[in-house]
């Protein structure tokens, strides 16, 4: 998400321009020099100059990229100055809405997640006038069940809802961790997942009306002009603008659109690993929360400096795969089975029954002993088994890159299972009373419940 903010942010700086210079080649000034300046000498990439491409996507991966400075990982090159720029700007943002805690997250998140609503709105208006339109909303709404079949489908959708909604990333529960004992976790459980099902579903009109017209202008079918993930925002929908009346408006909006939801995701994570730290160490953390969050914002700077190289497309895709894709369903499937299995079902129906008021149903029982722990495991074991079908691509990774990101991944699984073994030597007694006192829950004092705060 990082990554594609940094980028986002240099396509609105260059969207603040007369004209969306990103489909008005052979002029496309950058740094000084046009495409056709790039390109002279370099006859090895002339390939990348095909009509199907189009100035777009030749803009995007030789200007804003500038991949043909790099072989791959074996050679990144070195770091480029404008995207390393841009993260300076995204974590000057970050720091300011996070120093002070909720208080200031809060008032920022009101423009951050409310903002993209008025933008999609108006994305959605103009995108439904387009000549084509109907065509792409019909392709839409039209589901192709073979697909069911194929695993990749399941794999993205469910890391789809991970990335939006959060579980497993420790944003819900420092978040939650502000609200009152009898806070009404039912309500709102239902309107964020409503919410996001109907944020995805009117994205998806506001998307494929412009594909539909990208496909009427172009004379193709809109397999031929679709692309997915930072092809369809960085490539596709650009081009589309740039064709409309009134292109720098609406390239403005756009990406003012995907900045203010990478910053809100970024709230959310950084917050997660604040709130637990300050938590946990409150006397040497908590005191000084202002300068812990400077250099958290430091810290991840420096990190997500190889991902701004010129190569840096392919770090960013390897972690994509790697990093959290793999892990996070592993992860959510532990805290699932751990909760229902190990503490139990009905302890944790009675923590619920004791915050609420009454018990949870069979329905909510029967996710959580065995729907979901289940399909989160099936869907890790996919997910390992089909980990070179995600990368995809026409650049090979190289042998030691795929080590690494298997390196990468166990490190993050195999947090679990070394803890568990951590408390069993630390633990006394013998094998089988380690294992019942590691498992029992730790005492807590629960506060009476309020019938009048019950509403649901």
């Amino acid at each position: 998400m990082l990554a594609r903010l940094i980028i986002t942010n240099l396509f609105l700086h260059i969207a603040f321009c007369k004209e969306c210079y990103w489909n008005s080649c052979p002029y496309v000034l950058f740094g000084g020099k046009t495409l056709y300046d790039d390109v002279r000498g370099d006859i090895r990439d002339i390939t990348d100059l095909k009509v199907p491409q189009k100035w777009t996507s030749f803009f995007y991966r030789r200007n804003v990229l500038e991949q043909q400075r790099s072989n791959g990982l074996d050679d990144m090159g070195p770091i480029k100055p404008s995207l390393a720029l841009c993260v300076v700007g995204v974590f000057v943002l970050v720091y300011f809405s996070l120093w002070k805690g909720v208080r200031s997250t809060g008032k920022v998140v009101w423009v951050t997640a409310l903002a993209p609503y008025v933008v999609l709105l108006i994305l959605l208006a103009r995108g439904v006038t387009l000549p084509g339109a109907t065509e792409g909303i019909r392709y839409y709404l039209t589901p192709e069940w073979h697909k069911l079949l194929n695993s990749k489908v399941w794999i993205d959708a469910a890391s789809q809802i991970f990335f939006s909604l959060g579980p497993g990333f420790g944003t819900l529960l420092a978040l939650s961790s502000y609200n009152k004992f009898n806070n009404n976790c039912y309500r709102d459980a239902l309107i964020t997942s409503s919410i996001n099902c109907l944020t995805s579903f009117l994205a998806g009109f506001v998307i494929f009306s412009v594909l539909g017209y990208m496909a009427h202008v172009q004379n193709k079918s809109i397999e031929e002009v679709g692309l997915e993930g930072p092809g369809l925002v960085f490539i596709v929908y650009p081009e589309a603008i740039a064709t409309m009346t009134g292109s720098v408006f609406w390239a403005i909006i756009f990406f003012l659109m995907l900045i203010t939801l990478g910053l809100d995701s970024t709230f959310g994570g950084l917050e997660a690993v604040t709130t637990a730290l300050c938590d946990e160490y409150p006397r040497v953390l908590g005191r000084h929360r202002e300068l812990f969050v400077a250099f958290l914002c430091l810290f991840i700077y420096i990190c997500a400096l190889p991902t701004t190289t010129y190569g840096g497309v392919y770090l960013v895709d390897l972690l994509n795969v790697y990093g959290p894709g793999l892990a996070i369903l592993f992860v959510v499937f532990a805290e699932a089975a751990g909760v229902c299995w190990v503490y139990g079902v009905d302890r944790f129906s009675e923590d619920v029954r004791s915050m609420l008021g009454h018990t949870p149903g069979w329905f909510w029982r029967a996710c959580w002993s065995y729907i979901s722990p289940v399909f989160l495991l099936v869907l890790f074991v996919f997910s390992v088994l089909a980990h070179e079908e995600m990368l995809g691509g026409e650049y090979t990774y190289p042998s030691w890159s795929i080590t690494v990101g298997w390196v990468m991944t166990g490190t993050t699984v195999s947090c679990i299972p070394l803890y568990i073994l951590y408390k069993l030597l630390i633990t006394p007694g013998s094998l089988k009373n380690r294992i019942r006192t590691i498992t029992q829950p730790e005492e807590t004092t629960i506060p009476p419940v309020d019938p009048s705060l019950c509403n649901l």
